[in-house]
């Protein structure tokens, strides 16, 4: 028996790299830093897709999009979290709701708050809710190495 309701979690990581800009949450971030990555690097993106596709048991993004797909290469994550979306509906399963958590000290996400939750909102099709934090200096978020995003999607049959 399929249960109707169903709960996943996505967690990404990306470093910083100057040599490409920030996407974060669907939005560019100018005169921060990047993150590396085979796509953009927008670990907003890449958790939500992982929370949705594990709520229905759909694999992961790497399965998705990848990086062994070259034509996946520099993509926009949104792109991903479309095609996620996308997915979840052809398997009979409607986003409700997601959470996500940002790790990093920078940049200061509190200013671009509403505009990111009203983009990841568009994208998913239902409602997204982003909160930051930092971790006290501890690891490679605290060091301001890279930043981390832990998501969970709560989902519903079609």
């Amino acid at each position: 028996m399929n249960p109707e309701i169903r709960v996943g979690t996505g967690v990404d990581v990306h470093a910083y790299s100057a040599a490409a800009p920030l996407r974060l949450a669907g939005l560019d971030w100018p005169d921060e830093p990047g993150l590396s990555g085979h796509s953009d690097g927008d670990v907003v993106c890449h958790a939500v897709v992982d929370a949705l596709l594990s709520a229905a048991g759909l694999g992961d993004i790497g399965g998705l999009v990848g990086v062994d797909r070259p034509e996946t290469a520099g993509a926009a994550s949104t792109g991903f979290v479309a095609r996620a979306v996308e997915h979840l509906s052809e398997a009979g399963w409607n986003p409700v709701n997601v959470s996500v958590q940002i790790v990093g000290q920078r940049p200061k996400f509190a200013p671009r708050r509403a505009e990111a939750e009203a983009r990841m909102t568009e994208l998913v099709g239902a409602p997204v809710s982003l909160g930051a934090t930092t971790s006290d200096g501890l690891g490679f978020t605290g060091r301001g190495e890279g930043i981390a995003a832990i998501a969970t999607a709560l989902i519903s049959r079609a």
